[in-house]
């Protein structure tokens, strides 16, 4: 997976506790139009996220948190990769949005560029890994 870009206003939001990495229902959403970090502060600012209709493997987009710990002062999130898998055919997309379905307003944390548009077909599958050495983010 490409590098994650945290949004502008990520860390402000977790520190006015719109966040909680431990135990937020985080989701994906996927789109082929690039977040602007400044500005797509919350799911509401994504133009055009895909529908989850055409894709199993998520509830929609659900994610699973494995942990949120802090080593020497470095704090990681780790979650579950998540295998989607076309029921037919999916509009392509480019970017992975994450964001907190638990925040009041869905508020985004940050997304990935997969570097190419993605197209998937019936039966194709699309792996996103979060890297479990590595974590989604860490925060210093």
């Amino acid at each position: 997976m490409a590098t994650f870009v945290k949004t502008d206003k990520f860390v402000l939001n977790l520190g006015k506790k719109v966040f909680n990495l431990s135990t937020d229902q985080l989701k994906i959403a996927l789109t082929n139009t690039l977040p602007v970090a400044s500005t797509a502060n919350q799911y509401s600012d994504l133009t055009s996220p895909l529908p989850t209709t055409n894709l199993t493997g998520a509830t929609p987009f659900n994610l699973t948190t494995t942990s949120y710990l802090q080593t020497s002062g470095v704090a990681k999130l780790i979650i579950d990769d998540l295998t989607l898998v076309a029921t037919g055919v999916v509009a392509p997309f480019r970017y992975v949005v994450l964001y907190s379905d638990t925040a009041a307003n869905d508020e985004i944390i940050g997304f990935y560029d997969v570097g190419i548009e993605i197209n998937l077909v019936d039966t194709s599958t699309f792996i996103i890994d979060f890297s479990a050495s590595n974590g989604v983010l860490t925060i210093t």
